[in-house]
């Protein structure tokens, strides 16, 4: 990973993200192999640097959000002016006095954040952080994850909400059966984009096509052609020229649930 970027973990259920992400924390050992945490195996040194959320935040009930981060500080060894200021990071200032067993799922969610953000750390590591969030509560987890990635940290987050992934991630690495099968950026991933034609008839619009660019594939009521953006206007041209209706000219890129699809053969491994 590069410092300061976003870094998207993907797979399918079962596809070893969350095993991947404790043995980053030393929570398990890897059968076998070496694991790197900035720059070092992982232990004290390198995960006083590290701050996680992992399979979902675990806090006293009966405490409210502010004395469980104050908990948690004075066991770090981090002093209790940051509890105000990650709280207000993940916009629970107003309810840091109300009981954590009060919390709906997307604020005990906002609130395992907080805790991971404590150590102000070099590198934040979570699993599947908008799991429990409204469509609001989601797009509040993009902001907060890009503005801690441009104030210099990085952030690796597992999901397998691929538009999630889409909107908020620089990197993503693709997970299957285990093993990395891909590791790219987003826009590399979802390259490969044709320009997609539907025509009347769509017979002699293939022919006319295929005859001035040669390959023309058919997909349902269309045609595809794996030709630069710019040649939609001589594209239109040469089949009104030829006597062939247009009623759709756009360019179509595959989206990132296609690509991963093919990527890990279309599974979806038991959870």
């Amino acid at each position: 990973m590069h410092a300061g970027e976003v870094y998207g973990f993907l797979g399918p259920n079962g596809a070893g993200k969350t095993t991947t992400l404790r043995m980053l924390l030393g929570l398990i050992r890897p059968t076998s192999g070496r694991v790197r945490v900035l720059g070092a195996e992982p232990g004290p040194g390198s995960l006083a640097r590290v701050g996680a959320l992992i399979e979902g935040p675990a806090f006293y009930p009966y405490l409210s959000g502010r004395a469980n981060l104050r908990v948690l500080a004075d066991h770090a060894g981090v002093r209790r002016t940051r509890v105000d200021a990650v709280l207000d990071v993940v916009s629970l200032a107003d309810r840091a006095k109300d009981r954590y067993a009060t919390y709906s799922l997307g604020m005990k969610q906002r609130l395992g954040l907080a805790a991971a953000l404590l150590k102000d750390p070099e590198l934040v590591v979570l699993d599947e952080p908008t799991n429990g969030l409204d469509p609001a509560g989601m797009a509040d987890m993009r902001v907060t994850l890009r503005k801690l990635a441009a104030e210099g940290c990085t952030v690796l987050l597992s999901s397998h909400l691929l538009a999630e992934v889409e909107q908020i991630c620089d990197r993503v690495g693709v997970l299957d059966h285990g093993r990395l099968v891909s590791e790219t950026t987003v826009e590399d991933l979802r390259a490969g984009g044709a320009l997609r034609v539907v025509a009347e008839p769509l017979d002699r619009a293939r022919d006319h096509l295929r005859a001035l660019y040669g390959g023309v594939r058919v997909d349902g009521n269309a045609l595809e052609l794996d030709v630069d953006p710019g040649e939609a206007g001589r594209v239109n041209a040469e089949l009104v020229g030829a006597g062939v209706t247009v009623t759709e000219l756009r360019w179509h890129e595959p989206d990132l649930e296609q690509t991963f699809l093919a990527l890990t053969g279309g599974t979806d491994h038991a959870a």
